[in-house]
């Protein structure tokens, strides 16, 4: 069977399995939203039309509004890679969000997840 791609893997299976690590931790899907909202320049309500979509996760990330410019606050390791060593932009901002909501499922405050 052929690998798929993160990146033409579709929103509406990527999204509701960050949503469910955060909710399994006792976060919300609200503050899920709220990291891609910060990260990507999307609406609440544009997350769930592209996650109700058929877009693909790299599409949600290569069509974001406006990336935040303190996206690069958001360091660390996540899946045993740098951040900061991703060369792919695409991929880098995946890995932001992940780290996010890592961060989110274990206990970070969201207003420090935000970089506020």
């Amino acid at each position: 069977m052929p690998r798929t791609s993160v990146f033409d893997m579709k929103l509406a299976k990527v999204y509701p399995a960050l949503v469910a690590k955060a909710e399994r931790k006792g976060r919300t899907a609200d503050e899920v939203d709220a990291c891609a909202v910060w990260l990507l320049g999307y609406t609440p309500e544009q997350i769930r039309a592209a996650a109700a979509s058929d877009v693909t996760y790299g599409d949600f990330f290569r069509q974001a509004p406006a990336v935040n410019p303190a996206a690069e606050l958001v360091t660390g390791t996540i899946c045993h890679v740098k951040i900061a060593e991703i060369e792919d932009p695409v991929l880098q901002n995946m890995r932001r969000l992940d780290k996010m909501v890592d961060e989110l499922a274990h206990g970070k405050p969201l207003a420090k997840v935000l970089r506020s």
